[in-house]
């Protein structure tokens, strides 16, 4: 203790012959002399490493004193159980099978387009109709004849009935009012092709061909109509996850465009591999979400591919690995009244991340004191200072 107190005073001293020395060395710059600068500057260097050399002892002398500072400084955290759901994450494009372009299934002029864009048709609904060279007047002369057969048939037929006639007559009117309903029956389906009606119902999203175009069945593309109420996001899995990923699991979908999520569930599951990337087909079922929400949008989806009620999260910064590739952590033990305590090595066995945290299946329990901040810097079976 005395050597203590006998550098504190020389330290003192020192100080307070600074004092006196800046005074002397305002004087010696004002005075200009060179050598008396370099003289003074030798001198303030002296002194300098006379001060660090005192430091040092009193640095070693407070350190021979103070047990408690010889001790790491660490931090603890409480393992407790948790619970834990991991989600696969994925992108995917939103879809929908209610977004078709309609073609002509007749080539000639489009006379009439009776919609416009941004407008809701019903099932069933005309949409356009195109010229039909002349099928219409050549139904009528055909339904004409067709209802002169028919006559003569049912004539034929109640004098057959009477066993008036021929069979062969009969059977000639019959042939003949059948060959005639079959042509009508052509035509009209013919001319049912010069109409262009909404498969389902919906929004026309683009007229593509004006009207008084020349269309060509299967080639020119007419009109496109999208139905935004059953959508969905079809996502590509990896087959290792073929036991995870199951119909009604929980998905969270983020729309980066948007800046929105929504929870949804997994509503199909593909039962064909591909074999070119080893990976299945999963459908999300999404709503349209006020019409914000369009197909081909991208998409980062989440499924819920593994859930732990009672899972045990440490961050993956405290964890350590030996030569032999182990594992390990440390906990405390035995700690006193002045929070010191003893740091133990724990090997231990990790499961799935999320983040920043990792899953322990083996080595920790509940109610463990894991070391946190300070973890890499102690050694088994070493005393440590924990500060919380």
């Amino acid at each position: 203790m005395k050597k203590v107190l006998s550098i504190l005073s020389i330290s003192l001293l020192i100080i307070s012959c600074g004092q006196n020395n800046t005074k002397s060395i305002d004087k010696i710059i004002e005075d200009g002399n060179l050598q008396a600068l370099r003289a003074k500057r030798t001198e303030i260097v002296a002194e300098q490493q006379a001060v660090a050399d005192q430091l040092k002892q009193l640095d070693e002398a407070i350190a021979s004193l103070d047990s408690v500072k010889k001790l790491p400084l660490v931090t603890t955290i409480m393992a407790k159980d948790t619970l834990f759901n991991h989600f696969l994450e994925l992108q995917g494009n939103v879809e929908t099978k209610k977004n078709i372009v309609l073609y002509p299934e007749m080539g000639g002029i489009l006379t009439r387009v009776y919609v416009k864009e941004g407008q809701k048709v019903s099932k069933g609904q005309l949409l356009a109709r195109i010229d039909d060279g002349g099928l219409s007047q050549q139904l009528s002369q055909v339904e004409v004849q067709a209802q002169l057969a028919k006559t003569t048939f049912d004539r034929q037929k109640r004098l057959w009935d009477q066993k008036i006639g021929s069979e062969i007559q009969y059977l000639e009117a019959k042939t003949n009012f059948e060959a005639q309903q079959n042509v009508v029956n052509q035509i009209k389906r013919q001319l049912a092709k010069t109409t262009v009606t909404a498969p389902f119902s919906g929004v026309i999203d683009d007229v593509i061909t004006e009207q008084g175009s020349v269309v060509s069945p299967g080639q020119s593309a007419l009109i496109r109509i999208v139905n935004l109420n059953d959508m969905y996001i079809e996502t590509e899995v990896p087959e290792r996850y073929i036991p995870n990923i199951t119909k009604g699991k929980d998905v969270e979908v983020y729309f980066p465009i948007l800046g929105k999520t929504i929870n949804t569930k997994v509503r199909q599951v593909g039962n064909y591999i591909n074999p070119n990337n080893r990976s299945f087909m999963v459908e999300v079922g999404i709503p349209s979400n006020g019409g914000t929400i369009k197909p081909n949008l991208t998409a980062k989806v989440k499924i819920n591919d593994y859930t732990n009620e009672k899972a045990i999260l440490i961050p993956q910064s405290i964890i350590s690995e030996n030569a032999e590739g182990d594992q390990y952590t440390y906990v405390t033990l035995d700690k006193n009244s002045e929070n010191i305590a003893e740091a133990k090595r724990v090997i231990i066995k990790t499961g799935k991340t999320q983040g920043d945290l990792i899953e322990i299946t083996e080595g920790l329990t509940s109610g463990d004191a894991i070391i946190s901040e300070g973890a890499r810097s102690v050694k088994d079976g070493q005393k440590v200072k924990i500060l919380n």
